[in-house]
C-alpha cells in the first residue's frame, strides 16, 4: 500500500468513526430537548480538531509501520497517485457544492444558525467519506 493510499484509509477510518460519535454527543447534550439549544460550537470545533489530529496520528503510525516493513517504498508516489487524488478531489467537490447549495437554501428561508452550520459540517463529512471511498476504490480497481 502506497503512502497516499494509507492516508486515504486513515482519513476514511477517522471520518466514519468520528461523525457518529459527534451526532451521539449532540443528542446526549440535547437530552430530549431541541437541538438548536445545544451549545454546539465548542463540540463541533473540538471534533474537527480531534479528527484532524487523529487522522495525522493514524497516518503517521501506519507510515512508521510500513516504513519498518518496506523502508524503500514507504513514501513513494507516482503519476497514478496524483491522478487518483485529482479524481477524488472532483468527487469531493461535487458534495461540497451540494452542501453549499443547501446552506444557501437554509439562509434564504431564515433557518437557525445551528441547521446552517450542521448542513455545511455534514457536507464536509460526506465529502470526505465519499471522496475517500472513491480514492480507495480507484487504488483497488484502477482508474477507468
Amino acid at each position: 500500500m502506497v503512502y497516499e493510499e494509507r492516508n486515504v484509509w486513515a482519513g476514511l477510518v477517522v471520518s466514519v468513526v468520528a461523525m457518529p460519535i459527534y451526532v451521539l454527543m449532540m443528542l446526549q447534550q440535547a437530552d430530549g430537548g431541541p437541538l438548536t439549544e445545544v451549545d454546539w460550537v465548542p463540540l463541533m470545533l473540538w471534533w474537527i480538531g480531534l479528527s484532524i489530529v487523529a487522522t495525522i496520528v493514524l497516518s503517521l503510525a501506519w507510515g512508521i509501520v510500513a516504513g519498518l516493513r518496506e523502508p524503500d517504498g514507504a513514501g513513494r508516489s507516482d503519476v497514478r497517485d496524483r491522478d487518483i487524488s485529482r479524481m477524488g478531489g472532483r468527487v469531493e467537490q461535487a458534495f461540497l457544492v451540494i452542501a453549499g447549495l443547501g446552506v444557501i437554501a437554509l439562509c434564504a428561508v431564515g433557518a437557525d444558525v445551528f441547521w446552517i452550520a450542521h448542513t455545511m459540517f455534514a457536507g464536509f463529512a460526506v465529502s470526505a467519506v465519499v471522496g475517500s471511498i472513491a480514492r480507495a476504490v480507484a487504488y483497488r480497481r484502477g482508474l477507468v
